[in-house]
């Protein structure tokens, strides 16, 4: 398992790597969302009547006071809103705003188009195996930080 463990955090860099490339692209490209933003709308967005701040903060495994500035740009640039919660007058739902969707439909259709190109040469079956592969990745990751988590808690 040592050598598979360390070929895996190898190429856990690697994507990493990339990813963070990707953005950079993306931000130098469209600068109209600010750099790492898009994945905040996302979360945001997957919420149609809106979301608390520390729902936010919960989803994203971000710190609150992380996801407060991430906010605090995505309304600067008119992409999210804040509106006062009627249960609690307050808090605030956080909605995204038409330039907020249409930044993210650009957003799907900007990654869209470099996924295709990345992925021309793979068959739907390998596309397929990758997303469930990094779907069970990421849920087997969560299951292990919060495994991790709590035999910490435990000391």
């Amino acid at each position: 398992m040592e050598t598979t463990a360390r070929e895996l955090m190898i190429r856990m860099f690697g994507l990493l790597k990339s990813v963070r490339m990707v953005k950079q692209r993306r931000a130098d490209d469209r600068p109209s969302v600010p750099i790492g933003m898009v994945g905040m709308l996302i979360q945001i967005d997957q919420h149609a009547t809106g979301c608390h701040a520390r729902e936010l903060a919960s989803r994203t495994g971000l710190d609150p006071s992380t996801v407060s500035r991430a906010v605090a740009s995505l309304v600067s640039h008119g992409l999210v809103e804040r509106r006062t919660d009627p249960a609690d007058r307050r808090a605030s739902w956080l909605a995204i705003t038409p330039k907020g969707q249409s930044a993210l439909a650009d957003a799907h259709g900007w990654y869209g188009e470099l996924l295709d190109r990345a992925l021309a040469d793979w068959t739907p079956g390998e596309v397929e195996a990758l997303c469930a592969a990094l779907g069970r990745f990421t849920r087997d990751l969560d299951v292990a930080l919060k495994t991790n988590d709590n035999l910490e808690d435990a000391r």
